[in-house]
């Protein structure tokens, strides 16, 4: 039963990198391919440079805007789920605005860190579900284990995006190095393995995608995670971010309780430490 139930889980197949364009009937074609390919579940990624002098955030498309119906997903019973994501590239420190009103129209935020610096606050403080490594250059500096392991505590994950590697053989060669140089600090945890496709082409399925994970460094169970349930994680933590809640599913007895009741709550421990009352 165990097993069954283990094996469920595994077979939900998530991409959360479709790159946005506002050509309608070509984002149609990515979403029904990724149905086709198996994967429940997919993300809509609208790319934001503060520093290519672009007016604003961009708005999210409704989804039903974007598609009329739903395609089924291949080998399931259900219609894709279809999100919207945010990611920001920084490289200044002003370009994150923590708590901005605009980040909440998207079921997702990403950062995508362009210096160490920006990199090691993304870790340690920015507020987002997901940090990007870059894919097409060679990073200027080198994952350290501290930043990471403080990510990774704090429920982020590090995306590796495999389309650019498809188009393009320099970008391959950056691709596997910065993958390879992040699996060396994080060793194969909290990574999603996403596609970025801008073509339909450019997608692979699931098990092919995982293949590829072996390539960057990841052992096969870590590959086979990073494209289903740690990308699961990531919804998760974005819904947990977004109701600003996880402290109280943590702490639920005490932190629920008014400040007289916290110390009513401590009241039992205080008499068990005082045995001299029972004499």
């Amino acid at each position: 039963m165990c097993k069954s139930s283990s094996s469920n889980i595994m077979s939900v197949f998530m991409d959360l990198n479709l790159s946005y364009t506002a050509d309608k009937s070509r984002l149609q074609s990515l979403i029904e391919t990724a149905a086709h390919l198996g994967f429940s579940t997919v993300a809509i990624n609208y790319v934001f440079e503060p520093s290519a002098k672009k007016k604003g955030i961009p708005s999210p498309t409704p989804i039903n805007e974007l598609i009329d119906q739903l395609p089924v997903v291949q080998g399931r019973s259900r219609p894709i789920r279809v999100l919207n994501r945010l990611t920001i590239v920084i490289s200044d420190p002003s370009h994150f605005r923590p708590n901005a009103a605009e980040y909440r129209c998207f079921d997702l935020l990403a950062v995508q860190p362009t210096t160490e610096k920006l990199f090691h606050a993304a870790c340690m403080m920015y507020d987002v579900d997901i940090i990007c490594v870059s894919v097409t250059e060679k990073l200027p500096f080198f994952f350290k284990r501290a930043p990471v392991n403080g990510a990774t505590e704090r429920g982020l994950v590090f995306e590796v995006s495999y389309a650019a590697a498809i188009r393009d053989s320099t970008m391959r060669r950056y691709t596997i190095a910065n993958a390879v140089s992040l699996m060396e600090s994080c060793r194969g945890r909290n990574v999603i393995l996403s596609s970025a496709a801008v073509q339909p082409l450019e997608l692979r399925g699931p098990y092919d995608v995982t293949n590829l994970g072996l390539l960057f460094g990841l052992s096969d169970g870590d590959a086979k995670v990073a494209v289903s349930s740690s990308c699961r994680s990531v919804i998760l933590h974005a819904e947990t971010r977004k109701t600003a809640s996880g402290i109280i599913y943590t702490t639920k007895s005490c932190q629920q309780e008014a400040p007289p009741a916290a110390e009513h709550c401590e009241a039992p421990a205080a008499k068990k430490a005082r045995p001299h009352l029972a004499d």
